[in-house]
């Protein structure tokens, strides 16, 4: 492990709401990283996820794979995907997980969730709806202060459409955690940057998660960063750099092996699909003009999920 990133921490109930906005630009300028405490969600609910996401992950794996990931949705098995493509030595990324979406609306009808049956785990799937509709929320919230941190309206997100059905995935990880000693390299999450707008991440405790502050540079310096109990771990995506114009960067993490098996919780928050996503003009000058041409945000987000499961 390397250094440990102390990391800002963000009261998200303040009713100061753009002196929030400020602490949460400058955390985006400085880290693209940052903690989120007094958000609402309580703690039991918290555990109750992550005890559903245990008893999941410890069925049988026939049990597992008759929920094989369809159009993203469902369980995905260890090593079948590997999120850096420009590794050529690993065999895929050591971690087995479980996504699920939207719960109303057309996304919800085109992409049906796969849940597993009642009879194994009675109370899974109302656990995981009531996480579900509670972190979006959350996330809406968030966005609003983004927004204001981009000097935008408060609304602003939803004003362009991003929110009206936005893309709005949890995904439940588990990550072995078996150091392996051999030539091979072993990632619990190999090297990567979110796709989307924004990533709200809860963790067990188990130290792993790591980040790389800037991405340029040829030789890499990692930093740890430690969960807060209670605390969601937020970081901006690929998606939301491109509309800032560059602004707010999206961060380089992993997860290494610390053997010691390793749980997480994952929230992305993106457009809308139909959404377009163009620079920013409280990003843009004429000596600071738009890096990135306008795209559709499910255009984007299809041609990096392709890239990361065809590699």
């Amino acid at each position: 492990m390397e250094t440990s990133l102390v990391l800002p921490i963000i009261d998200i109930s303040s009713p100061e709401k753009i002196s929030t906005a400020q602490l949460i630009r400058k955390a985006c300028l400085e880290h693209g990283f940052f903690y989120v405490k007094n958000h609402g969600i309580s703690e039991e609910l918290m555990e109750e996820v992550f005890r559903e996401s245990k008893s999941f992950f410890n069925l049988p794996l026939d049990e597992k794979m008759s929920l094989l990931r369809h159009d993203l949705l469902g369980y995905t098995p260890l090593y079948a995907e590997k999120l850096d493509p420009s590794l050529t030595s690993s065999t895929g990324d050591s971690k087995e997980s479980f996504y699920f979406g939207s719960l109303e609306g057309a996304l919800a009808q085109r992409y049906p969730n796969q849940w597993p049956p009642q009879d194994l785990l009675p109370s899974w799937r109302q656990t995981m709806e009531c996480y579900y509709k509670n972190v979006l929320s959350l996330g809406r919230k968030l966005l609003g202060l983004i927004a204001l941190a981009l000097d935008l309206d408060e609304g602003f997100f939803e004003q362009v459409g991003a929110l009206n059905d936005p893309t709005a995935v949890v995904r439940l990880l588990r990550y072995p955690g078996e150091v392996i000693s051999s030539d091979v390299e072993s990632y619990g999450a190999s090297a990567h940057s979110d796709y989307g707008m924004v990533t709200l991440l809860l963790t067990d405790g188990v130290p792993g998660l790591q980040v790389c502050r800037d991405k340029s540079r040829q030789t890499r310096v990692w930093e740890d960063v430690p969960g807060i109990r209670g605390a969601f771990i937020v970081n901006i995506g690929d998606m939301m750099e491109r509309w800032s114009n560059g602004l707010f960067r999206s961060t380089l993490h992993r997860v290494m092996p610390v053997g010691k098996e390793r749980y997480s919780v994952v929230f992305f928050l993106d457009p809308n699909p139909d959404c377009n996503v163009v620079c920013l003009e409280s990003c843009c000058s004429e000596t600071c003009p738009p890096r990135f041409p306008p795209i559709l945000a499910g255009d984007y987000i299809k041609e990096r999920f392709r890239l990361t499961y065809d590699s």
